[in-house]
Formats: structure tokens, C-alpha cells, sequence
């Protein structure tokens, strides 16, 4: 049976819970439940703290689990990244008050507040910068006005909280973070099978199925504009001047293309969601 580790609050459980529930899988239903037994899939969910998730994965304690990059990272778990899933998006930044830092040497002998210490700090060691790291739980943007911390390094996202703490952003991305599958030092039995269900739910949540009919001498044209994945599917029509065509697009594109298709000659478009997928 696969031991998945599943974040059980905050910004990846959420959305965690619907890849799985998407991929066919029974999680739970009781948000005080924290394990939950999926005997049809062969798969048992454990409900944890997301900081937690990389180390009971690299401990081999659990099979796999969902987290985010820089929860693994800062973990120094022995779990490692599987597969990038495309959600919880986020970027660690450098921030400081207006005007005073510009580059990562200004760092060099300053007190820097961030809730990911082993993450921040191997970061700087591998550049050189020594730092004193205070490691803080959370609401890093306030470290510097309380005096604690000269410059910090946090998740952000517009900027605007940080913003208005009169902090502003320096130096390059430390790191691009999503939510990840990680897998630990164990070939578990059932990770293909997770794999490919996850994998159909991504499919499924950035492409769409479009149909359309067309005059059967602009196919190559129509095909320049939606390629589809490997090709589109032509089926004649009882009008032999007239193709029906099938083909998968991706779901941002979706108004781009109709507009571009009917341009060209196309009528009759519809598009329709995926609801799972294999490729």
C-alpha cells in the first residue's frame, strides 16, 4: 500500500486535496481525520503539517508526499523532488528598508529575519555572503521595524505588504517554489500509478478539447494555428467540401485560437473541459 504524505492546512491542502480527489483517489472527509485508508486505490493518506511532510519522506517513515520546494529544501531532508505540480506558485526575494541595500554584498555582517533558515542560508554560503540568520515562524515584514533584523528574506507575491512596511525588493530570485511531489530514498509500488493520475489531472486542468468544422482546403492553416499535442483528429462530414476537426488546446489560449480559427474560415467551434486524461 502507497503511504502518501497530504498537507493537512494552509495554502497547498486545499488545492492538494483536489488533485487528488481529481486523480480518483478517496481522502478524507473529516477535517480532524489524519489518516485515512483509500483500500480501492491501494493507498493510505497521512494527514501532516506541510513543514513536516519532507522529513517523514526522507526518513522513509512514508512513500511520497506533496509539500512545497522550499519546504523540502529547507527541510535537509534525504526526501527529494519527484515531480513539479503546478500550484502554490511563489518566489523568495531579498527585502530591506527603501534605498539602503542593492546587491547581495551589501548583506555581508547584517541580521536577516526569514522563516527558512537552511534554505536562506546555503543560498548565501554558496555565494560567499556570510550572515547572521534570525529564524523567525512567521510575519518576517515586521523583523526589521522591531529591530530584530536589518534585511529579511520572505515569500512574496505583489510586493504590496512589504510595501507598506516602507521594505523593498533587491538582488535576484533565491528561488522559484510550487507545490512538488516528493519521493523518498525507497522505490515505493504504486508511485507510477500516482504519477500518471497526477500527471492527467494537470493535463486536464491546462488544456481543453476544442471541435470545430472546416472547408477541408484550409486544414494545413487551421493546423498551423492549433496543433494540438501530437496532431489534430480530422473526420469527414456528410459535405465532402467540410472536415470535422478535434484537437486539445491549452485552456489560456482558448479565445486567441477561436478568434484566429474563425477568421480563417472555421464555424461551428466548441470547446469542451477534460475531465482526466492519459498521454
Amino acid at each position: 500500500m502507497l503511504r502518501i504524505a497530504v498537507p493537512n492546512k494552509g495554502a497547498l491542502a486545499e488545492t492538494a486535496a483536489e488533485y487528488l480527489k481529481e486523480a480518483g483517489y478517496n481522502g478524507r472527509r473529516d477535517p480532524k481525520e489524519l489518516i485515512v485508508s483509500d483500500p480501492k486505490n491501494d493507498v493510505e493518506f497521512f494527514y501532516l503539517r506541510p513543514r513536516d511532510i519532507a522529513t517523514y519522506v526522507g526518513s522513509g517513515a512514508l512513500d511520497v508526499g506533496i509539500t512545497g520546494r522550499d519546504l523540502l529544501i529547507d527541510s535537509g531532508s534525504d526526501a527529494h523532488e519527484d515531480e513539479p505540480l503546478g500550484f502554490a506558485v511563489s518566489t523568495f526575494r531579498f527585502a530591506g528598508p527603501a534605498g539602503q541595500f542593492a546587491a547581495l554584498d551589501d548583506l555581508r555582517g547584517k541580521r536577516l529575519a526569514t522563516s527558512y533558515p537552511v534554505l536562506v542560508g546555503g543560498y548565501l554560503a554558496e555565494r560567499g555572503i556570510d550572515v547572521h540568520l534570525v529564524k523567525l515562524d512567521g510575519a518576517v515584514e515586521s523583523a526589521i521595524r522591531l529591530g530584530v533584523a536589518d534585511v529579511i528574506a520572505d515569500v512574496v507575491e505583489t510586493g504590496t505588504t512589504l510595501r507598506k512596511q516602507g521594505l523593498e525588493i533587491f538582488g535576484e530570485p533565491i528561488l522559484r517554489s510550487e507545490a512538488v511531489l516528493i519521493a523518498g530514498p525507497n522505490e515505493a509500488p504504486g508511485l507510477d500509478t500516482l504519477h500518471r493520475r497526477l500527471e492527467g489531472v494537470m493535463v486536464a486542468r491546462r488544456y481543453v478539447l476544442m471541435d470545430y468544422d472546416l472547408p477541408s482546403e484550409l486544414i494545413e492553416q487551421a493546423t498551423a494555428i492549433a496543433s494540438g499535442m501530437e496532431s489534430p483528429t480530422i473526420s469527414p462530414t456528410r459535405d465532402a467540401a467540410w472536415v470535422a476537426v478535434r484537437v486539445m488546446i491549452p485552456r489560456e489560449e482558448i479565445n486567441h485560437i477561436m478568434d484566429a480559427l474563425y477568421e480563417l474560415g472555421a464555424r461551428a467551434i466548441l470547446v469542451t473541459p477534460i475531465h482526466a486524461a492519459r498521454l
